[in-house]
């Protein structure tokens, strides 16, 4: 993917070149702007006919993502699409290929070659029971290229180790190498009842989890209490 980011670190948009013919996947209502560039909503589900629509409602059921994804495609050499994600923070661009492979937390997919896919994986019951990323199901990438995905705040990269495996809270983790171990569970007491968590993923192995710096559940509790609340008469 031929692709430039603009403006600043907090609010950025990201703008891709296509060649006539090239396309890329963008997520549902991100596009900004577009030149020589063609738009085509199709099932997110890899699948013609009845069984891709039921394969998309399945999607859309376990992983809570859109049943329809953005298909666009350069009319000309000197097509572009300008994307951006429906939060403030930063981009990054996650390359796929062989056995180097990630997992995907729900909301985080913004844009990625047409040559790459991402599929869902089913979870084991311990894990489907407290899971925030995808409930029953997370979201795995698969193929070769390129995939952009977004961060709410900053984006940072964590090292796991066998030595120093890491317990990350659920909601600052946006993807990670599908190659590590991970068990969701509880932080303290029933449901962080005294410390204040929720839920956490403890990951182990050898790999790199990708967290962002702020939560939007915690930012939309904090803005709660300011916003206008209707009343009725």
């Amino acid at each position: 993917m031929n692709y430039s980011i603009f403006g600043d670190s907090d609010c950025p948009i990201v703008q891709a070149s296509l060649k006539r013919g090239e396309t890329i996947k963008v997520e549902r209502g991100s596009m900004v702007y577009i030149s020589n560039v063609e738009l085509e909503g199709k099932m997110n589900s890899g699948k013609k006919g009845i069984g891709g629509v039921l394969g998309a409602i399945g999607r859309s059921m376990t992983s809570g993502e859109s049943m329809f994804i953005t298909m666009a495609t350069g009319k000309a050499d000197d097509g572009f699409i300008g994307v951006a994600p429906p939060i403030p923070g930063k981009i990054h661009c996650l390359s796929v290929e062989g056995n180097k492979q990630y997992r995907l937390n729900t909301g985080v997919f913004l844009a990625c070659d047409q040559s790459v896919e991402y599929l869902m994986k089913k979870q084991d019951l311990g894990k489907a029971v407290f899971a925030g990323t995808g409930g029953l199901f997370v979201m795995e990438t698969q193929g070769e290229g390129d995939i952009l995905v977004s961060a709410f705040g900053d984006l940072l990269a964590l090292n796991i180790t066998d030595e120093h495996p890491i317990t990350i809270d659920n909601e600052h983790v946006v993807a990670w190498d599908a190659n590590l171990q991970y068990d969701i569970h509880v932080a303290s007491g029933t449901f962080g009842f005294k410390t204040g968590e929720g839920l956490v993923n403890e990951f182990h192995g050898n790999g790199t989890v990708l967290i962002q710096t702020r939560n939007l559940h915690n930012f939309a509790d904090s803005i709660r209490p300011f916003l206008p609340s209707s009343t009725s008469n």
